[in-house]
């Protein structure tokens, strides 16, 4: 497993990127439409809505202005998006053209974009155990202990912080997850 190529790591922060610019496009176009009133439901379909309920407003609640720079705004979230969905597209290649990305595609909850990461990113020769791993990622709580005592704080986050974020995105949802002998699904990590 080698680690990621300059060339690599560039596509899956670029993608970051498109992904942040196109969430402040829409929050800026929520926005200026709730300032004139108009307010639609969250995610992709509810920004669809907000863009046809902006349009055909009439002037007297939405200036014509406001509705131009609106459409700008919607035009320019629809073109990254279209850029996203094209670095999408070559992450897919990379990761099936990488046998270590397959087989870790393959464990539950993680998806061909965290598997590549993880094959990029990640040289497993440098770790003598998953503790280790784990310590090195920063999901281990923090030891503090002293007298035979064992205290263990929070985890300390330290480590790649990419790749903690892809494992707690694809981590299940604490309402999907079995319960350990009648107790509730543990909340956290």
């Amino acid at each position: 497993m080698g680690l990621m190529s300059p060339g690599a790591r560039y596509c899956g922060a670029i993608c970051g990127g498109v992904v942040r610019q196109r969430t402040q496009l829409a929050n800026a176009m929520r926005g200026h439409a709730a300032e004139m009133g108009v307010v639609a439901p969250l995610g992709e379909k509810g920004l669809r809505e907000l863009q046809a309920e902006v349009a055909a407003a009439d002037d007297a609640a939405v200036p014509a202005a406001a509705k131009q720079a609106i459409a700008l705004l919607g035009r320019e979230a629809e073109r990254l998006e279209v850029r996203r969905a094209a670095i999408d597209a070559m992450l897919m290649q990379q990761h099936k053209t990488n046998p270590v990305s397959r087989r870790l595609a393959a464990i539950p909850e993680i998806g061909p974009i965290g598997a590549l990461n993880f094959a990029l990113r990640v040289d497993p020769g440098q770790f003598a155990s998953a503790r280790h791993f784990a310590a090195w990622l920063g999901l281990v709580p923090r030891e503090c202990s002293t007298a035979g005592k064992q205290r263990l704080g929070g985890i300390s986050r330290a480590g790649d912080e990419r790749l903690r974020q892809l494992l707690v995105l694809g981590r299940p949802r604490s309402s999907s997850m079995p319960s350990r002998g009648g107790q509730p699904p543990r909340s956290g990590c």
